[in-house]
């Protein structure tokens, strides 16, 4: 195994609806076959990796009470979509011989291990990928801020962003081509600017923790090894020098 990597543990978080590709299904196999692959060849590197996935391909939480069911009982729905995705990504890394596990914050011993950090940090240790689903098992809370708490619970150097953009911009490129593209920002001027990196609380959790955010295209083929190995690209958001 290489162990050229300059971190020792990262998560990546990536939407759920990353996962559609350039489909309108929940899935696209070909984006899946790539993804598994490119975590393959990040996990080659050394790295400890853990990933978080958003459920939106399937059903998106916070729909309002005219559009859907109670918050909470949205939120839930959401959770319980993020599970399905994670147990796809693992399918495709067995496929390829890599062992992973799932684990859930809402128990459901039939389909996954309940999250027990303990337990996580031992199967990262053992060169496990980890998936963490079911978000942080709460309402009201995204999976951007379960993938900060994460991050946090398990000690990791840095947290991944995967969009289907290249990083941060101060508008929406695809509705404004003079969007301007941010190399590098802090924490500060993301929260002050309310730019739409991740949710506040997950922002906020990450400066506590001094985690630094890379976010990243994740249509990019070999872009997770390049970030492991000290490349920048997309967007890092860290603390102030």
């Amino acid at each position: 195994m290489n162990t050229s990597c300059r971190y020792k543990r990262v998560l990546v978080k990536l939407s759920g609806e990353a996962l559609m590709g350039d489909t309108r299904n929940a899935f696209d196999p070909r984006f899946l076959d790539g993804l598994v692959h490119e975590l393959q060849t990040a996990h080659a590197t050394g790295v400890q990796l853990a990933l978080v996935v958003g459920g939106g391909n399937i059903y998106r939480g916070g729909l309002g009470h005219d559009q859907g069911p109670a918050r909470s009982r949205g939120d839930h729905m959401g959770m319980l979509a993020t599970v399905i995705n994670s147990l796809a990504i693992q399918g495709g890394l067995e496929k390829i011989g890599l062992s992973s596990v799932v684990y859930t914050a809402i128990p459901m011993p039939q389909v996954a291990e309940t999250f027990v950090l303990r337990h996580a940090l031992d199967d990262l240790a053992r060169g496990r990928i980890l998936i963490c689903a079911a978000g942080t098992g709460n309402p009201y809370f995204t999976t951007d801020t379960a993938a900060s708490l994460r991050a946090a619970e398990m000690g990791a150097d840095l947290l991944l962003k995967g969009t289907k953009v290249d990083g941060v911009y101060s508008d929406d490129p695809k509705t404004n081509h003079n969007a301007q593209r941010y190399d590098q920002l802090t924490f500060d001027q993301v929260l002050h600017q309310k730019l739409q990196v991740m949710d506040l609380t997950a922002i906020s959790l990450c400066q506590a923790n001094k985690i630094p955010i890379m976010v990243f295209s994740i249509l990019e083929r070999g872009v997770l090894t390049a970030i492991l190995n000290g490349e920048q690209r997309g967007t890092l958001i860290k603390e102030a020098l």
